[in-house]
């Protein structure tokens, strides 16, 4: 039977609009986390699933994403993985990664695929068995992170990077629920996107219902992202930039955003 039909993903809402994720297979009992944003939400994901915890996985330090980890661990005895570059600012790390290393975690081959930008320690964690991707706070659906310590060129590589490694049946999960707004503002980069136009309105559809918006997955993604399409020659139209490179056209876009 292959990896990906004894896989169970179970998403869930943590602090105000953080996701917590846990990804299980059900013939080894592995059980992953990504980050810990709050470690009673966590909690109550294990017990109404039934599954007990194996592994984290963390995406980057920031304190939405980790300030439940020491209890988690406490409690499961999970293995913490993170990125290297963390290794001074998360002391629960047992393991630590770099660009391109690959984590064994009960049956899955999980790559580390270092993104930074955001941070300069965020590392993106792809399943290629299960087509799973968590991409933390660097792509969101519909958009990306704000850049905090990296530069936006740095952040434009990393998007660039997931774009040449994630093949478009991935399934996309990342940090936050930001794609409401996310949507709003791609609207005014490619208001005449009819793939973006439908996203946009299934978007709001979701959320008027309470419903999530995530996963998302990489080849709607493509459609649609305004900050992962800065290469294409439509968007740099629209912004009146034919003929700039792509770095150009994602830095107007992401400075746009921070602006609006």
């Amino acid at each position: 039977m292959a990896l990906s039909d004894t896989t169970e993903i179970f998403q869930f809402t943590c602090l105000d609009d953080n996701f917590g994720v846990l990804v299980h297979d059900t013939d080894s009992g592995t059980t992953i986390a990504i980050d810990v944003p709050h470690a009673g939400a966590y909690e109550r994901a294990l017990e109404q699933t039934g599954w007990k915890l194996t592994h984290i996985l963390v995406t980057h330090h920031h304190w939405d994403h980790v300030q439940g980890l020491g209890e988690l661990k406490q409690k499961t005895g999970a293995t913490v993985i993170g990125p290297e570059r963390s290794r001074q600012k998360i002391s629960e790390l047992e393991r630590t990664v770099e660009d391109g290393d690959d984590v064994i975690c009960g049956p899955y081959e999980v790559k580390a695929i270092s993104t930074p930008g955001h941070t300069l320690d965020q590392i993106s964690w792809y399943i290629p068995a299960v087509n799973f991707a968590h991409t933390g706070d660097t792509l969101f659906s519909l958009g990306c992170g704000r850049v905090f310590e990296g530069d936006k060129e740095m952040m434009w590589s990393s998007l660039a990077k997931l774009l040449r490694m994630l093949p478009d049946e991935t399934a996309i999960y990342c940090g936050h629920e930001y794609t409401e707004a996310n949507a709003k503002f791609s609207l005014t980069i490619e208001p005449d996107n009819t793939a973006l136009q439908a996203r946009a309105r299934e978007v709001f559809d979701l959320r008027a219902n309470g419903k999530a918006t995530l996963p998302t997955t990489m080849g709607q993604e493509k459609a649609t992202n305004p900050f992962l399409r800065a290469g294409e020659a439509s968007v740099a139209k629209a912004l009146g930039m034919e003929g700039k490179s792509a770095t150009e056209v994602f830095t107007e876009i992401r400075t746009r955003k921070d602006n609006a």
